[in-house]
């Protein structure tokens, strides 16, 4: 027998800005053990399920561990060669040429290096030496919101072992600890030290449980909460004036602009009583420093909803709360820490000149109707999960000549439309490195990968190779892209070697302050009340709120995640037999009082509907969520057929930083019936 090896890694399971440390006991080729690094500082040995579910992917009988193929999209898999799998995308992209064929990832691509982007930089890469398309992932995700904040100039976060230390109020302003449990250990820090913590969010999440206090508003009214504590704070002279002067550009114009935003307005709009606008708008203005921690996604899945970002970001330049410790804004999704950065392998300066989709959502949906895309590569990531108006998005894609998904197991897009299914390396079976905001940390291939599966790297080398894509790989050893990205001051210019003997941790180094320059991000270097730039676009100069369109359906649906589920890779976790027992069937929260005006009881089996299609799902009746809202866990099959996929920003907005803005609204008001059929 082998002796046991014990590989100090990462967890797999990507939940941004929360990232585990994990050791992982190997006997003979098997995974025996695992559990959370107690040397790990982000995490210090902790491990939620999701973590501990990991272990269930390796030697999971549902795995995809040969290429598979089928001659029509309603027909059965038939196992084939590596060779057949590039001989068939190759045949197919040369009939179709480069502009025709799209490449697009998840976080499935990158489960052993977030944070480092190793496999996003490789397939933009081959994108641009290909001149093929190329969209970007984060346009489903936090993109959206940080377009919001970018306007305004606050993209850096404090750390959140800042907060701990340093804040004296925390405002979880849709952030919710079940997508960032690492982020719970500092809260409580800050409380033991007398901190203030307050929730604002559409339901009572996990973090209300951490909070002095939680305020319900109606989704979508983030900006007009906003707003009205803008109000509040110019109408009482409670701004830092000073602050205001050296830092910001714009004021007078903000304040003659928020009278209209009064507290009773402001309530009637968020569903907030009025004393309690007021009470807090007086308490963020006082309390110094105060900290804001803003949910990284769920919250801009709305009509305008990045706007809600591009008034919270006013809030702290506002009152003098930037560049100081526990103040500004606190841990996000993929925000950077103050000097955090990485060096770039994607050859942007090599992208040809072409007819290129943006990444824009509705406008990748209407290029594959329109077969402007013909073969489409999915990398690690659901497709008619993460687009909404997904019947839509599936239609699409059953136009195509080809569609082939690389992924670790099955999934909605694979079963119903994929021609070709390749199989893909976990995390443990290849070598990795991921970084948070404060460290990083290499993630050393521990097993050999099982079946057929090859890691990314491999899969791009050979389509550049049979596509002859010059210069794709020109690094000599296999580490010599992972290398290239580490090559930056931050890092100080790690590299795989020097991680490895350095026990495969290293802090970074950063600013736990964002701006203590008081730099911002904007042509003014200010904090911009008044944005030309929004301006430039046909957008509103400053921040505002747009009530969301009047619709005959009355309950707004609104998704987020939960203890069991991130992601969409591992198929849902529906994969993973601990995440699926533990979140067995879809649920709906609905309040007691829209349930009685339907007749309905906790646990019935119920139908969601509206113009574009319906769901079944179990009612869960609950008084956590008020009369109005109705909320679910994201990723359930059909839960995306009843979001609009209309889309937020004008195209020529969504690449205005180096990130991507272009997600769609996922507007969805709905109405629920009792399922007769069940």
């Amino acid at each position: 027998m082998t002796a046991l090896r014990t590989i100090r890694t990462m967890c797999p399971m990507n939940c941004h800005p929360t990232l585990c440390g994990m050791l992982v006991d190997v006997v003979d080729g098997r995974v025996v053990a695992l559990r959370g690094d107690p040397d790990n500082p982000d995490s210090r040995g902790f491990l939620c399920m999701r973590g501990h579910a990991a272990r269930e992917i390796i030697g999971n009988p549902q795995r995809l561990l040969h290429p598979m193929r089928r001659t029509a999209r309603s027909g059965s898999w038939q196992r084939a060669t590596w060779d057949d799998a590039f001989d068939l995308i190759c045949e197919r992209a040369r009939a179709a040429g480069p502009a025709a064929v799209g490449t697009w990832s998840g976080h499935g691509f990158f489960a052993n290096n977030y944070g480092t982007r190793l496999s996003s930089e490789l397939l933009r890469r081959f994108a641009n030496l290909y001149g093929c398309q190329w969209w970007d992932p984060k346009m489903i995700c936090w993109g959206l919101g940080a377009f919001g904040l970018g306007l305004t100039g606050v993209l850096q976060a404090n750390t959140k072992e800042d907060m701990g230390r340093n804040a004296a109020l925390i405002l979880l302003w849709g952030a919710n600890l079940a997508s960032q449990p690492n982020t719970a250990r500092h809260l409580a820090a800050a409380k033991r030290r007398g901190a203030h913590v307050v929730t604002i969010d559409v339901r009572r999440t996990e973090a209300s449980a951490h909070s002095d206090e939680t305020l319900l508003i109606r989704p979508g009214t983030d900006a007009a909460l906003a707003l009205g504590m803008m109000q509040v704070i110019v109408a009482e002279r409670l701004q830092d004036a000073g602050f205001i002067a050296r830092n910001t550009l714009g004021f007078d114009a903000l304040a003659a602009h928020v009278t209209k935003y009064d507290v009773a307005w402001t309530a009637a709009t968020t569903g907030v009583d009025g004393d309690r606008i007021v009470a807090l708008a007086r308490r963020y203005a006082a309390a110094k420093p105060a900290m804001i921690v803003l949910g990284g996604s769920s919250m801009y899945k709305g009509a305008n909803g990045w706007q809600g970002a591009r008034a919270v970001a006013c809030l702290p330049a506002l009152t003098g709360n930037l560049g100081i410790p526990g103040g500004g804004l606190g841990p996000r999704h993929a925000a950077a820490s103050h000097g955090q950065g990485l060096a770039s392998i994607a050859a942007r300066e090599r992208r040809p000149p072409g007819d290129y989709v943006p990444s824009q959502m509705s406008r990748v949906t209407e290029a594959l109707e329109d077969r402007r895309v013909r073969v489409l590569l999915l990398f690690g990531t659901d497709m008619v999960s993460s687009f909404a108006d997904a019947a839509r998005v599936g239609a699409a894609l059953d136009r195509l000549d080809l569609l082939a998904s690389y992924d670790l197991f099955m999934h909605d897009t694979a079963r119903r439309h994929a021609d070709l299914v390749l199989p893909a390396t976990s995390w443990l079976e290849d070598t990795g490195c991921k970084s948070t905001n404060t460290h990083l940390y290499l993630m050393p291939k521990a097993l050999e990968p099982p079946g057929e599966a090859r890691p990314p790297a491999w899969v791009l080398r050979e389509l550049a190779r049979r596509l002859e894509v010059r210069d794709f790989f020109p690094w000599a050893d296999e580490t010599g892209a992972l290398d290239a990205i580490l090559d930056h001051p931050a890092t100080g210019h790690a590299t795989v070697a020097a991680l490895a003997a350095e026990g495969g941790i290293r802090a970074l180094r950063v600013s736990h302050v964002a701006y203590p320059d008081l730099a911002f991000d904007t042509p003014s270097g200010k904090v911009e009340f008044v944005s030309q730039r929004a301006a430039s676009f046909g957008l509103p100069s400053l921040p505002v709120f747009a009530a969301p369109a009047v619709s005959s359906y009355p309950l707004a649906l609104r998704t987020g995640r939960t203890l069991t589920q991130f992601h969409g890779f591992y198929d849902h976790g529906r994969a993973l037999p601990s995440l699926a027992a533990a979140d067995p069937e879809p649920r709906l929260w609905i309040s007691p009082d829209d349930a009685a005006r339907r007749a309905l009881a906790d646990g019935d089996d119920i139908r969601i509907f509206n113009e574009r299609g319906e769901m079944r799902a179990r009612a869960f009746v609950t008084g956590d969520v008020p009369p109005g809202t109705v909320w679910m866990r994201d990723g359930w099959a059909g839960l995306n057929t009843l979001t609009s996929g209309a889309p937020v920003l004008p195209d020529a907005a969504v690449d205005l930083f180096a990130f991507s803005a272009g997600q769609a609204e996922f507007e969805a008001a709905v109405d629920i019936a009792r399922d007769p059929a069940r």
